[in-house]
């Protein structure tokens, strides 16, 4: 079966509900067995990449049997009720896990004729984030517009993002500044996505100017797009808000590809990074085993260092 990407994830899940009983499960505290050094970052999961197939209650409890506090959704609970939301709530909490960021919004921020729906969309997200404590949304620029230049779209996207800040200016969730996170998406995955290198995107972060716009250093899009990843976060670091997991070729666990995780690792802790790591990746073999193993890989590295 050809594995979903997370726009068409989101896609899919947008007709779906939770379902299915709180799980009996405990919670969290494989953190502590797992290893004796805990990473200077917490670490997450973007949920989409595991346990598709399963109620969203018991995609959580793997979540906190796998040693992980925090999850990023994309969408999933676009069309659930309340009473959803409350059982979701009610998961998560008695788990111990943090819902850090989410995805899912249909409408790109480099298409001017887009804007104001994409302003609206932005506006409704921020009561399913509030239901579920969820303080970020991950942004994209959508595809090319025939007619447009880049430079127009460039444009686009800097007066896209800061009329989005306009929006969440001085807004907290659950104790935390409200932040938009601007992702690109490597030529392989999509040759039409106008934001494929990390470069300009950093450029349209920094020309917004506002702390509560940061940019999502996928390490798996860059690597494929432009590569020279430690560089990067050396060089910006102060504007990078969530860093994104998974090695190359394959989008699976690090150790699998080319990537040099562990030297990644150790130049965020270097560099004093706060921000989450989020694995993003398709598990080669069984996803609780292989998520421990990624969270060992961070803890031992660091711990080398």
């Amino acid at each position: 079966m050809k594995s979903l990407n997370r726009r068409q994830f989101a896609q899919a899940l947008a007709s779906a509900a939770i379902a299915g009983p709180l799980l009996h499960a405990e919670p969290a505290r494989d953190a502590q067995n797992i290893s004796a050094a805990n990473p200077p970052f917490p670490l997450s999961i973007m949920l989409w990449t595991v346990w598709n197939d399963l109620p969203f209650e018991q995609r959580l409890a793997n979540v906190a049997k796998a040693g992980y506090t925090n999850v990023e959704l994309v969408g999933e609970y676009a069309k659930w009720t309340d009473a959803d939301f409350t059982r979701a709530n009610a998961a998560r909490k008695h788990l111990g896990i943090h819902f850090d960021a989410t995805a899912g919004l249909h409408n790109g921020i480099a298409n001017p004729a887009v804007r104001d729906a994409f302003l609206a969309e932005l506006k409704q997200a921020f009561t399913p984030m509030q239901k579920l404590d969820c303080p970020a949304m991950i942004v994209l620029s959508g595809n090319l517009v025939p007619g447009l230049s880049r430079e127009q779209q460039h444009e686009s996207c800097i007066e896209g993002l800061k009329r989005a800040a306009e929006l969440i200016e001085g807004k907290q969730i659950d104790g935390q500044p409200v932040r938009l996170l601007l992702e690109c998406i490597d030529p392989e995955e999509n040759p039409r996505y106008f934001l494929q290198s990390a470069a300009e995107a950093i450029d349209i972060v920094r020309a917004v100017n506002h702390p509560q716009v940061q940019f999502l250093y996928d390490l798996f899009h860059e690597q494929i797009a432009e590569g020279n990843l430690i560089e990067k976060l050396d060089k910006h670091i102060g504007v990078i808000g969530l860093v994104h997991v998974a090695d190359v070729p394959g989008r699976h666990q690090p150790g699998t590809g080319e990537i040099n995780y562990a030297n990644i690792y150790r130049k965020l802790a270097e560099l004093r990074y706060r921000h989450a790591v989020a694995m993003e990746f398709h598990p080669t073999g069984d996803p609780v085993a292989m998520l421990r193993a990624a969270r060992q890989m961070v803890s031992k590295a660091i711990a080398a260092s």
